[in-house]
């Protein structure tokens, strides 16, 4: 157990992952971060963004959505409100959610109060493409 790190993802319905892993790296709000075996404690909030993690010398890539995240030295566990794996992601609702975003951001000004929540739509939008090109 000492030279192993466990990782789970957990969203309010399933656990979307549970496993060995080697390492993994979770975007932070603070910021990306990397954690391996022995990492030190830690609490961290997590944003909408790409999560990856290496399982048996293979990157495995998930779309996660807004929670938090606890390291300790072997298990790494992320509540989050949704974590959609690479070939989970409907590539078409993404297009199309991504097309839609863009023309309304192109018709709005920063000061628009739906501004950020459109923008917002069109980086979710882009991180399930972007994840699903990595697969």
């Amino acid at each position: 157990m000492a030279d192993e790190l466990m990782l789970e993802i957990v969203t309010p319905e399933k656990v979307a992952f549970s496993g060995k892993i080697e390492e993994v790296t979770i975007p932070g709000t603070e910021g990306e971060f990397g954690v391996l075996v022995g990492h030190a404690s830690l609490l961290s909030s997590v944003k909408f963004g790409e999560l990856n993690f290496t399982k048996e010398n293979k990157k495995q890539y998930y779309a996660i959505n807004t929670g938090y995240a606890e390291v300790t030295a072997h298990k790494v566990t992320i509540l989050v409100e949704t974590a959609e794996k690479a070939d989970m992601i409907d590539v078409e609702r993404a297009k199309r959610a991504k097309e839609i975003a863009t023309e309304k951001l192109a018709k709005m000004s920063k000061e628009d109060p739906d501004f950020e929540r459109v923008k917002d739509a069109l980086d979710r939008a882009e991180i399930r493409l972007k994840i699903v090109e990595r697969a």
